[in-house]
């Protein structure tokens, strides 16, 4: 049982120690503040999928009198909460082939940028162009311009564990 405790105890720096090279990557001021654009990317970026509207509750919760800023000071303790109660998962690897293999259906193993924009644009919680546009900068091979899914896969997900 003492173990465990300090265990719990012990993970509490880490994450603190996560979420501060996570916000600071978008602290462009060095001013202890992001642009409340940024947060769903942060968020994200630490292993956390929440909706939409998830989203603009957590914003609502640490947003500086709505000015548009995020402080580091309100944002750290929230998403400290979110991470030890392990709210908005990531969905898992195989579920999320699935899904990939689902919009393949000449199984080729890759989507063509086009085909996955239609798909993000225009059906579920819909992605924008520009959100497109930043997704597959970052995603697509850049010799022929593919989505490799299941090599994107291994970056979509998060280990559990961590």
């Amino acid at each position: 049982m003492t173990e465990n405790k300090q265990s719990g105890e012990s993970i509490v720096p880490d994450l603190h120690k996560k979420i501060k090279a996570a916000f600071k990557s978008f602290d462009y001021e060095s001013n202890n503040n992001v642009d409340v654009r940024e947060i769903g990317t942060i968020i994200y970026s630490l292993g956390c999928f929440p909706t939409q509207a998830d989203l603009h509750d957590i914003i609502a919760e640490v947003e500086e009198d709505h000015t548009g800023c995020i402080p580091l000071d309100k944002f750290l303790p929230a998403m400290t909460k979110v991470l030890l109660e392990h709210k908005f998962p990531p969905i898992p690897e195989d579920l999320l082939l699935q899904a990939f293999e689902v919009l393949d259906k000449q199984k080729k193993g890759y989507l063509e940028p086009e085909e996955l924009t239609k798909h993000m644009t225009e059906e579920g919680e819909l992605f924008t162009q520009e959100e497109m546009e930043e997704m597959l900068t970052a995603l697509a091979d850049h010799k022929n311009n593919y989505v490799y899914y299941k090599d994107l896969i291994s970056q979509l997900t998060i280990d559990p564990d961590l």
